[in-house]
């Protein structure tokens, strides 16, 4: 009996530790992974699940991120139909600490990879030479440099009308984001119930329709903080010319402040700033702060609290008509505040918090003593 205890004792934290990360493929019908970068362990699987469109999961090198590399592995072409109820899987296990680089191979109409559709395993800290941004970067610029080609050829296609010619960078810190997107200027005729009017307006990649759902609009609540929490709830939402978006304050002391993309974490000069809304934990009446729309155009938000550190620098931030289908989503943004103010780790990035995902890590010789403590008090 005593044998059998020990052999318990010594096994289960082995079984334990490994963990199972679910990536989704284009869901949504975006050309993302998502997660898009995660941190594992020797003996963690990686689940690819395959959503609609056509896509792969290819393994590829840092230093070329859209090319095959050879003895890698490739999960092959996974065509999935829109109405699918079911997504096709693929999956690989982590053998070692070094990184993983992967890539959708998918080409046509557009070159998925040049258009950042990247994934890796283990990547570096943000801001060093071998990060997930620097690897995605190097997969846009060959986006990039294939629209280029295929435009000064003379051949217009929709990669060169779409993939981005340039990368930019942000407002500070010598990072590099995905550039901004060119505006048409569209004249469009709206008519709402009797009404009737022309619009000027400058038309975004996937932006809304300028036609408001009424004349009165529709009014879209978004929870600002809460009890334990630093977000807005949803952190972006899709609306429309006269939609009033309605912030409700609820626990500690949060604001409501415009920024733009490339600074996410500094008011827009003539942007919108609420003031503080400081809430009683016991609270049970919040108070609100009214947005009204007024055009399709993408609007970016965030937290202007400072105390005890920055709201936003942890992540707590808002959008309004995010293209989600381009790099300048939602996920980039909030990605990108964390990183200028310097509290993205390899740890926080490469996280699972999917309910998929279950793991107890022990790590050095104090956490398999406490481990075999707890399970020893537990057999006795």
């Amino acid at each position: 009996m005593l044998f059998t205890t020990l052999s318990l004792v010594v096994f289960l934290p082995l079984a334990i530790t490994q963990q199972v990360f679910d990536v989704q493929v284009g869901s949504g019908n975006l050309l993302t992974f998502s997660p898009d970068s995660i941190t594992a362990a020797v003996g963690d699987t990686v689940n690819f699940h395959y959503f609609a469109k056509n896509h792969t999961a290819t393994q590829s090198t840092f230093s070329n991120p859209c090319s095959f590399m050879e003895g890698g592995f490739d999960s092959g072409f996974m065509p999935v139909a829109e109405n699918a109820t079911e997504q096709p899987t693929f999956s690989i296990v982590v053998k070692n600490a070094n990184p993983i680089w992967a890539y959708c191979a998918q080409t046509s109409p557009v070159n998925h990879c040049g258009q950042g559709m990247v994934f890796a395993v283990n990547a570096g800290l943000d801001g060093s030479n071998n990060s997930f941004q620097a690897f995605q970067n190097a997969a846009l610029q060959i986006g990039a440099a294939a629209a280029s080609s295929t435009a000064s050829s003379g051949v217009a296609t929709a990669a060169s009308s779409t993939a981005p010619s340039s990368v930019a960078t942000a407002a500070y810190g010598g990072v590099t984001i995905p550039p901004a997107p060119t505006p048409s200027v569209v004249t469009q005729a709206v008519t709402v119930g009797s009404s009737a009017w022309t619009t000027v307006y400058s038309s975004y990649p996937n932006s809304p329709a300028p036609t408001p759902a009424s004349l009165q609009g529709n009014i879209i609540k978004v929870v600002v903080g809460g009890v334990n929490t630093l977000n807005f709830t949803p952190g972006f939402v899709q609306a429309e010319p006269r939609d009033t978006l309605v912030f409700e304050f609820q626990q500690k002391n949060h604001s409501i402040v415009q920024s733009s993309f490339p600074d996410p974490c500094r008011h827009m000069d003539g942007g919108i700033k609420s003031d503080f809304f400081p809430v009683a934990a016991n609270a049970t009446e919040f108070p609100t702060y009214n947005v009204t729309v007024n055009d399709t155009a993408p609007m970016w938000f965030y937290c202007g609290q400072q105390v005890p550190s920055s709201h936003c620098g942890t992540g707590m931030v808002f959008a309004v008509n995010p293209d989600q289908s381009s790099l300048r989503n939602y996920t980039a943004f909030q990605r990108l505040a964390e990183q200028l103010n310097g509290t993205v780790t390899a740890a926080a990035a490469g996280s699972n918090t999917g309910a998929a995902a279950l793991s107890m890590r022990i790590s050095g010789v104090a956490g398999v003593v406490l481990a075999l403590g707890a399970v020893l008090a537990y057999l006795l």
